[in-house]
């Protein structure tokens, strides 16, 4: 008995640091009416970020290429170290370096964080290869415009990726925040008290509501990221 005591501490003792390792301070808060994702750490605001959810609506429906609701949390990080901008295809990155906007690109870029539900109404999720990620087409974020997943800008996918660990949660919604919260959260202000969405200029503290939101739940499309 004594000579196996050691042989099981091991699995445990592996067990126990993979729990340790695990995000339980951070909580990620993506609005799909405002197309931002808030940061949380122990409940406290660290950032805002713009985002882009899917064009086709919401939903986990395998190849709906929508958005899911609900709470999941990031099961996998990949792309750590890579330079901004590097592509990403099955989640390996390829060598190369694609610029943003570049004409008729777009590939994952950058970094990558797969989620899973934790949910019915999300189940499928880390199946249907649902990331956060980023995205050389930047022009479209602030827009509902990818195939499933959560866009952003490779600057601001790279400082999340340092913002977040494994087990971080994460919660897509479909409601907005709450003025205040995206009045005040933003990294990186601008002496303007005013925002431009899609071309016109509203105030702050306005929840903007994409109406290609209210008019794609329906309908599937051949597609992802």
């Amino acid at each position: 008995m004594k000579s196996r005591l050691p042989l099981l501490a091991l699995p445990i003792a592996l067990v126990l640091s993979s729990c340790a390792q695990h995000d339980r301070d951070t909580m990620v808060r993506v609005s799909v009416p405002n197309q931002k994702m808030i940061v949380f750490k122990k409940n406290v605001q660290v950032a805002m970020y713009d985002c882009s959810t899917s064009k086709f609506g919401l939903g986990d429906e395998p190849g709906s290429n929508r958005t899911p609701l609900g709470k999941l949390f990031v099961a996998q990080k990949i792309g750590g170290g890579q330079p901004s901008g590097m592509k990403f295809k099955s989640r390996r990155p390829t060598g190369e370096i694609v610029k943003p906007n570049s004409p008729g690109r777009d590939p994952i870029v950058s970094r990558i964080l797969w989620l899973k539900g934790l949910e019915r109404q999300n189940a499928r999720s880390f199946g249907r290869t649902i990331y956060i990620h980023g995205t050389a087409e930047e022009r479209t974020i602030g827009t509902p415009a990818s195939y499933g997943c959560i866009r952003m800008r490779s600057r601001d996918i790279i400082r999340l990726y340092k913002q977040v660990g494994v087990g971080a949660r994460v919660e897509i919604m479909d409601r907005p925040f709450p003025a205040p919260l995206v009045a005040t959260a933003s990294v990186a202000p601008k002496p303007s008290t005013s925002a431009t969405v899609q071309g016109a200029p509203v105030s702050t503290n306005q929840v903007a509501r994409p109406a290609a939101i209210r008019a794609q739940v329906n309908g599937a499309h051949p597609r992802r990221g």
